[in-house]
């Protein structure tokens, strides 16, 4: 049985340790703690490219996938288990199988400035329920340059930490790009993720300013009531009183500044899913080494490409993914608000069709929320046939919800092999594996209980018929981008383990951050002898990332591990259930033993049938009992991305504080 519950790693400080940067190239580093809660590297205590807490991957290899074989178990074919399942030669060490393009520029300033300013840049164009205005690059180039100004005039340069809260406007993303031209480091603030939050919003909000450091903070006007300023906090600006003063001229004109890469660019927070928020640390060359890996792995084209997103730009795959690619690239972008998606999901396909989107992302849900808009429409209304990649991430991927995507955008001219499963993190910057654009989801299907018992990965199909055999179907999520390195590891001992064996996902690279901001503690926790410890339970298949579910989320009950996506995805679809919004975690119940807890949204007044309906329904999915909980609609606690807190519902039920329906 592989041993999850509350497991707890440990290591030694980080000392003495190799880093290679090239061919026949190493340098001695150091575990040296800087003043924000880094690990520095390198002789003079700075991190270099390619080395995060000593473990860079050196260059990145081209061609197919590099593998680096261990010894296998068993034999040469690899090992069988004790259930007599057998399994493949260890495979522990997954190199990215693209090359990082050679030249690009140090940082975010070099990136906009060349490519904004080129003959052949092309345009932002901000859309809404009824609104479609478009900007080219340059303009924008020219609008955030004299924000810039405006900003150095008030004392903004490197090192300072600017906070932009605000809606998606054009007025925001000036905002962001100035604060970039300007030198400084951009904290883009969240938003309230429902009215019923709004209190939290503002203690989350002051959180922030006052954790990030922040000494400069731009506010849409109907957002600064909720900021009011009290004595000590940072001066605060209008955004939109920015914008005119830009626009007006005079004193404040942008001075270039001369910047070193491993300046903080961003300093983006965590989602805080299943911990507190902590400030993510990116420098310009850790940013700018994730930009390229991604554009290579997805092969972006400038002269044919079109991206479209609703995402918030508090969010890593809105700001860097998407608004960061096109931005730095000056590719067609294509730029709405997550209210505009969710007041109506259908908005997002005919941004697709009408602007020719060939590139776009969203969490799973959006999907299924997409599929569900499709489907009542008739056929080939829209025109989605130049969708090339579809990024599915930020949350588990269900590929029942993307097969009934695939099938309800057919009839508008979807080619289901657009539909792009990958892996991405904060501590990555974003992206850390990439299927082959154009090459559709992959699944995985297991056997559910030795995965559960034994945590091994053993394929269900032709080959492995009988009966009681019940399978597990989880995406593949292609392979590291160029400069990320991963393998799998045992979560107690750390040992690496082979393809096919479930264990904790670590990661290193050159897009890793070089810690949290000023949580030293947080930051050794989480990386040793140069890996990031994801705290993901995965495995390897082929060299491409299969993800389980989270190791802290884990529910153990008599020697069995049960992932709680299992029991949410199987409740979620019960009527009276709010489809997205049920947690399922465990409990310690009587002699130590853990019991299963699903809490859920209803969306019907008779509450005792639909408990004993979700109760069934958690019985027929994994056979055992459950303690089922309902509760009023918009309850759940949630990140400010949207991700469900299992961590902080679990706490709120032992505390007796959920709202019962």
């Amino acid at each position: 049985m592989l041993e999850l519950a509350g497991v707890t790693r440990r290591y030694g400080a980080v000392g003495a340790q190799k880093a290679e940067h090239g061919p026949g190239r190493h340098h001695k580093v150091q575990g040296v703690e800087g003043q924000d809660g880094a690990v520095a590297t390198g002789d003079a205590g700075q991190l270099e490219h390619g080395a995060t807490l000593g473990g860079g991957p050196g260059p990145p290899r081209s061609g197919p996938a590099e593998v680096t074989a261990a010894a296998a178990v068993g034999s040469d074919h690899g090992g069988v288990s004790r259930t007599g399942a057998r399994l493949p030669p260890t495979l522990y060490l997954v190199t990215s199988p693209t090359a990082v393009p050679a030249g690009s520029a140090a940082t975010l300033i070099d990136r906009i400035v060349e490519t904004q300013s080129a003959a052949a840049a092309g345009s932002v164009r901000f859309v809404s329920a009824d609104t479609s205005v478009q900007v080219p690059w340059g303009e924008m180039l020219d609008e955030a340059s004299a924000m810039a100004g405006r900003l150095q005039a008030r004392g903004v340069g490197a090192g300072t930490k600017v906070g932009i809260l605000g809606p998606t406007t054009r007025a925001l993303v000036t905002a962001i790009e100035a604060t970039w031209l300007a030198g400084a480091t951009a904290v883009v603030l969240p938003l309230p993720m429902r009215l019923g939050s709004v209190e939290a919003f503002v203690d989350q909000t002051r959180t922030r300013i006052v954790g990030a450091d922040i000494t400069l903070l731009l506010v849409d006007r109907n957002l600064a009531a909720f900021v009011e300023a009290r004595p000590g906090d940072p001066a605060q600006v209008l955004l939109d009183e920015l914008a005119a003063e830009s626009r007006a001229g005079g004193p404040g004109a942008w001075a270039r500044p001369e910047l070193d890469p491993a300046e903080l660019a961003i300093l983006q927070f965590t989602s805080g899913s299943t911990a507190d928020p902590k400030g993510v640390m990116l420098p310009h060359r850790v940013v700018g080494a994730n930009l390229d890996a991604m554009a290579a792995a997805a092969e972006l084209e400038p002269a044919t490409d079109v991206l479209v997103s609703w995402l918030p730009l508090y969010h890593d795959m809105g700001l860097i993914g998407l608004l960061g690619s096109a931005m730095t690239r000056a590719l067609d972008f294509v730029l709405a608000s997550p209210q505009d998606f969710t007041a109506s999901p259908a908005r997002w396909m005919e941004w697709m069709s009408s602007f020719g989107g060939t590139v776009t992302a969203g969490p799973n849900f959006s999907y299924a929320l997409a599929a569900r808009a499709l489907r009542r429409l008739p056929p080939a209304v829209l025109d989605l046939s130049r969708w090339r990649l579809g990024l599915n991430g930020a949350e588990p991927v269900d590929p029942a919800s993307v097969e009934a995507f695939c099938a309800a955008g057919a009839p508008q001219g979807l080619d289901p092999r657009a539909v792009f499963c990958a892996f991405g993190m904060a501590e990555a910057t974003l992206a850390v594996t990439f299927p082959r654009p154009l090459s559709g989801m992959a699944v995985d299907t297991v056997d559910r209980s030795l995965l559960e018992h034994e945590g091994i990965a053993v394929p269900v199909g032709p080959t492995r018929p009988g009966p009681g055999v019940v399978g597990r179907r989880l995406a593949r999520l292609g392979r590291p981008v160029p400069g990320i390195e991963i393998r799998i590891v045992e979560p107690v001992s750390g040992a690496t383990l082979g393809e096919r064996r479930a264990g904790e996902l670590e990661i290193r690279g050159s897009s890793l951050t070089p810690g949290y901001y000023r949580r030293p503690e947080a930051t050794r926790a989480a990386f040793h002898d140069g890996w990031l410890r994801t705290g993901d339970l995965a495995y390897l298949v082929d060299g491409e990332l299969v993800v389980c579910g989270r190791l802290k989320d884990m529910i153990v009950v008599g020697g069995r591990n049960v992932f709680p996506e299992d029991v949410e995805r199987a409740v979620a679809g019960v009527d009276g259930v709010r489809a997205g919004n049920v947690i399922a975690f465990g409990v310690h119940r009587h002699a130590g033993r853990e019991g299963i807890v699903v809490v859920a949204e209803a969306k019907t007044s008779d509450v005792p049938m639909v408990r004993e309906a979700v109760a069934e329904r958690v019985r027929d999915e994994v056979g055992l009992p459950s303690e089922v909980v309902l509760v009023l609609p918009g309850s759940l606690p949630k990140t400010s991305s949207g991700k469900l807190q299992r961590g902080l519902c679990r706490s709120r039920y032992l505390e007796a504080e959920l709202q019962l329906a």
